[in-house]
């Protein structure tokens, strides 16, 4: 793949619509733990995010049953938070929040980052990026790796006693960093996700994980087999509804459209966003961010 057939430097995440059987309960644990606000509000569905900015869409589903752990789909949602004394408020009002589930921690060199688990199963990463300047890279691909944080001590070292408390909110630069998903198999994921829709390699882990991103940014998308080998296209159940990338403008819209429509991709196309749908069927909607 040449440079021309690639995701233009400045794609980056949008909104992900999560589906839920009880609306109420996740739009209070997003706010009370990661910070986020109502954005906009209309029957059965919510966004929540910061500045008037929209991240996570929530939809009532109720009549749809829960993921099998084996399916495709959400491996988690990372939220991206500015500077680690924003990710360490984060991190205490999340233990603040009765029945928490804390899935672990992770410095990957790139990146410091925490695990949880909202009340609807999905998973969920926050996290703040280490500086550019310190990734090593090597033949196209980042150096990731997985060491234990100390939570008690990350907070003691990063949180800002001085303010925690006077602002519940996420800081405005808060964003979708990166979207992990549950696949079948990594090649058809290379295949889909590199080839067709135009992101760069950036790691792998043999057979089992590929992380993919545009710009030198050390991932945007993960996918990853380690519940889900073999899953072929999921139904539709509650948690992942869609995922959306923003390109630049039109022309790298159309573009994309060009790329996936020769690679054999069902795209629909309205004139203003694409959807299509990934090899397991985790719909993928791609938009322009001057619009």
């Amino acid at each position: 793949m040449t440079t021309i057939d690639l995701l233009p430097d400045a794609t980056d995440m949008g909104p992900v619509m999560l589906k839920t059987a009880t609306l109420s309960r996740l739009v209070h644990w997003y706010t009370a733990g990661v910070g986020l606000e109502v954005v906009a509000e209309r029957p059965g569905a919510v966004e929540l995010g910061v500045d008037g900015r929209t991240l996570l869409v929530l939809e009532e589903a109720p009549d749809l049953r829960g993921p099998n752990p084996a399916d495709a789909g959400l491996f988690h949602t990372a939220i991206l938070y500015p500077t680690h004394a924003a990710l360490a408020a984060a991190v205490v009002r999340m233990t603040q929040i009765p029945g928490i589930q804390f899935a672990g921690t992770g410095d990957h060199h790139v990146s410091e980052a925490f695990y949880f688990a909202d009340p609807d199963g999905n998973g969920v990463e926050l996290y703040v990026d280490r500086p550019r300047e310190s990734w090593q890279w090597a033949d196209g691909h980042v150096y990731m790796t997985t060491e234990f944080i100390d939570p008690n001590r990350f907070v003691q070292q990063h949180l800002d006693r001085g303010t925690f408390g006077q602002a519940s909110v996420a800081p405005v630069e808060a964003k979708i960093g990166h979207v992990h998903l549950q696949v079948g198999d990594v090649a058809t994921a290379r295949d889909f996700y590199v080839d067709a829709l135009g992101f760069a390699e950036t790691a792998a882990l043999g057979n089992t994980a590929l992380f993919v991103s545009a710009g030198g940014y050390h991932h945007h998308m993960a996918m990853n087999v380690w519940n889900s080998r073999g899953a072929g296209r999921r139904a539709d159940t509650l948690g992942l509804g869609r995922v959306e990338i923003q390109v630049p403008d039109a022309d790298a819209l159309g573009a994309a459209r060009e790329r996936l429509t020769a690679s054999g991709v069902a795209v629909a196309d309205d004139g203003r966003a694409l959807r299509f749908d990934d090899p397991w069927a985790n719909v993928i909607t791609l938009v322009p961010a001057s619009v």
